[in-house]
This record gives C-alpha cells, structure tokens and sequence, in this order.
C-alpha cells in the first residue's frame, strides 16, 4: 500500500514541485495551501507524512507541528519541516518543536527524497 504525505506549503510552485516529485516515487500526495486547515486536513487524510513549510501567511509552521505533537491522534505522524529562513538555531527550534526531519529551500531534488524516506522510517 502506497504511503501517504500531507503536504503544506503556501507557495504554489513548491507545492506543485513535491506534489509531483512524490507522485512520481509512488507517494499519496495530499496537497494544501492553508495551513489554517491543516489539523483537520491531517486528521481525515490521515498520512504517514507530513511535509510543513514553516513561513506561511495567517499561521506559523512551528505553532502548527507543536498543536500537531500536542493532538493525540496527530502525534505519532512524524513531520518533515521545510524552510527558506534556514538561519542560526532554526533547525534546533524547529526540531524541538516536534519535526523529526528538516530540510532547506531552496531544495535539492534528491536530497528532499531522501529526508522524505529517512522521515518515514
């Protein structure tokens, strides 16, 4: 059975470029625009995956996994987090806010299908 990946990503382009790139590895892609619906998305797509981007308009990417890792039935889905702002400490604040993995933009096509398959383990 194919695994599953909630995506969250407010920028078009990026959404459509790892909507597509894990179409194509054989990933169920559930692609989202607003993170404001993100938990409920979450909670009816039910994925194996979560791919947050963490600038976003209207919600933070940070406040989203820390609500996600607070929701029993969210909880054990691990989350890949993905930013452009990849400065000093903010894969320590982004990971102690509940991502497991991290990856930053602009991205690496193989090395985004790896922290994609390395999340999931």
């Amino acid at each position: 059975m194919a695994k599953r990946i909630l995506i969250v990503e407010d920028n078009e382009l990026n959404l459509k470029l790892f909507t597509d790139l894990l179409r194509a590895h054989g990933f169920v892609v559930e692609p989202l625009t607003d993170g404001r619906e993100a938990l409920e998305k979450a909670r009816e797509f039910k994925p194996d995956l979560v791919i947050m981007d963490i600038q976003m308009p209207h919600v933070s990417g940070l406040d989203l996994i820390g609500q996600m890792k607070r929701d029993a039935s969210l909880k054990p889905i691990p989350i890949l987090a993905v930013t452009a702002y990849a400065g000093k400490g903010d894969e320590e604040r982004i990971r102690e806010a509940g991502a497991e993995g991290y990856v930053s933009k602009p991205v690496s096509v193989m090395k985004f299908v790896e922290a994609v398959q390395e999340a999931m383990r």
